[in-house]
């Protein structure tokens, strides 16, 4: 499995409802991309929930590796976002875990994300049995969806994301997000 996220933040006076026409219109395309676990169409929007400014920023677990490279360059979908809103620098992590939360099909709402990095005197093993470790307790807290973890082994920066049965309750250095639509075409393959 592979994590992958990236961003677009809007002017604070932006319309947000332009991006949840686009994901009403378009989200839809990806519910049958092959090799796609995953793809959260995500939101804050400024003085809503508690966020500061205006964001689109859609979060994917897929997996397989050749999936997430056909949409990257081969023009499906990306491109037309690229066209939209420039090129964005995208983010990837090697997957930890992805698990199935208490609230499991039950159709969530939002999502967190957190991230941080690993500190240089923890062994990496050690870090990824304390992540998975973590999130089978995150998993079990009422209200989760699913619980994904992955590792950037270039930065060494972990990052969590958590799909909520309700709009979110961030804090704890977590990202709040609105979910406006869900594609999951393979994500039983990798929820476990």
């Amino acid at each position: 499995m592979l994590a992958m996220q990236y961003a677009f933040t809007l002017p604070a006076d932006y319309d947000m409802q332009i991006i949840r026409r686009r994901v009403a219109e378009k989200g839809h395309f990806l519910d049958a991309f092959a090799g796609l676990g995953l793809k959260a169409y995500l939101i804050r929007e400024r003085g809503v929930h508690g966020s500061l400014i205006n964001q689109y920023a859609p979060f994917y677990l897929w997996s397989e590796p050749d999936a997430m490279a056909q949409f990257l360059w081969g023009g499906a979908g990306f491109g037309a976002v690229v066209a939209a809103f420039g090129r964005p620098q995208v983010q990837s992590w090697l997957g930890v875990c992805t698990l199935r939360g208490a609230a499991y099909g039950t159709p969530p709402q939002g999502a967190t994300r957190q991230s941080a990095a690993l500190p240089a005197e923890i062994d990496p093993q050690q870090w990824v049995e304390a992540l998975q470790q973590e999130a089978r307790a995150i998993a079990q807290t009422p209200g989760v969806s699913l619980v994904a973890c992955g590792i950037d082994p270039k930065s060494w920066e972990f990052v969590r994301f958590t799909l909520w049965d309700k709009l979110p309750p961030a804090g704890n250095g977590e990202i709040g997000y609105e979910l406006l639509h869900l594609s999951t075409p393979q994500l039983e393959q990798i929820a476990r």
